[in-house]
């Protein structure tokens, strides 16, 4: 094994043991540890000790001419992993984790962009129509529509995550962060469906890929490709330029505020940390925003 290769070995298990990340992360990482190390080196490895801050604002600069805004994050916070992981390990003499420039990302403003329950049924009703891969993708869009999923977390599902007599499933969330949540009967018999009639191989994920060896996804990135099928096949507008997955969460935590679910409620159901991650669904709404704040302390409480 080459000492490029030992280093990658490395720096996964640091990822994996250290840092606790997910898979989908930790491939990210790994292919940005490919990406920068051959941008500097080529194919081998040199000496880590001479890469300068000047060859990191390069490669992020090279990132954003190629790269859509919305991703534009990603790339920073990858190459910030690599560098803690050289300093940590000894590697690198120097932090270089701190030169890597961070990206500026706008606050969002007004109620996120969403979709109508009917054009979320039709997606879902085109893809459910597939010959091949129909029911597979049928379930994985439900999960994010119906129960409000991550798409990480999606693929991140094990068959033995779920709890049939329970009727739950087992969400692996970020930070390595583990929750149960209650499965709808529509949910659970689309994965029924496709457990017994299209899923394929030993790998003991739940979604696979339909052709041998049957593998679990890499990363998420096929639900947005499902996603830009079902929107070409439908006629259905994107309401964004960048089609992500992550609009059918928007649209699921819409339609819950429009039929008089709290914003403690959405927020339980998305799983947000803070309650103040679920504000960006209530901006004009006023009584919702109030259920969620505090009353401002008096003059006896603060003593």
């Amino acid at each position: 094994m080459s000492p490029r290769a030992c280093l990658k070995r490395e720096y996964e298990t640091y990822l994996r043991v250290q840092r606790g990340l997910s898979e989908d992360s930790i491939y990210h990482c790994l292919r940005f540890y490919d990406r920068f190390l051959t941008a500097k080196f080529g194919t081998g490895l040199g000496d880590l000790n001479k890469i300068k801050p000047g060859d990191i604002t390069g490669f992020i600069l090279r990132l954003r001419e190629a790269q859509n805004a919305p991703r534009d994050k990603t790339g920073p916070s990858h190459l910030r992993n690599l560098f803690q992981f050289l300093f940590w390990s000894g590697k690198t003499e120097r932090n270089l984790s701190n030169a890597v420039p961070k990206a500026r990302q706008p606050k969002p403003t007004g109620i996120p962009r969403y979709l109508e329950p009917e054009q979320v049924n039709r997606l879902i009703e085109v893809v459910r129509g597939h010959k091949k891969t129909g029911r597979r993708n049928n379930a994985m869009l439900m999960l994010i529509a119906r129960l409000g999923l991550r798409p990480p977390e999606v693929t991140a599902i094990e068959l033995d995550d779920i709890d049939w007599r329970a009727g739950e499933i087992l969400i692996r969330g970020k930070r390595q962060l583990h929750d149960r949540m209650p499965m709808s009967a529509e949910v659970g018999e689309a994965i029924v469906d496709y457990i017994k009639n299209e899923r394929r191989g030993p790998d003991r994920a739940l979604f696979v890929s339909v052709k041998p060896p049957f593998k679990r996804f890499k990363d998420a990135q096929i639900l947005r490709w499902i996603l830009r099928d079902a929107y070409d096949a439908t006629g259905i507008s994107p309401p964004q330029a960048y089609i992500g997955t992550h609009i059918l969460r928007h649209s699921l935590a819409t339609d819950m505020l429009r039929k008089g679910a709290s914003l403690a409620e959405i927020g339980d159901v998305l799983r947000h940390r803070s309650a103040m991650n679920t504000t960006i669904y209530a901006q004009h709404d006023v009584d919702a925003l109030r259920s969620i704040s505090r009353p401002w302390p008096t003059a006896e409480e603060v003593q």
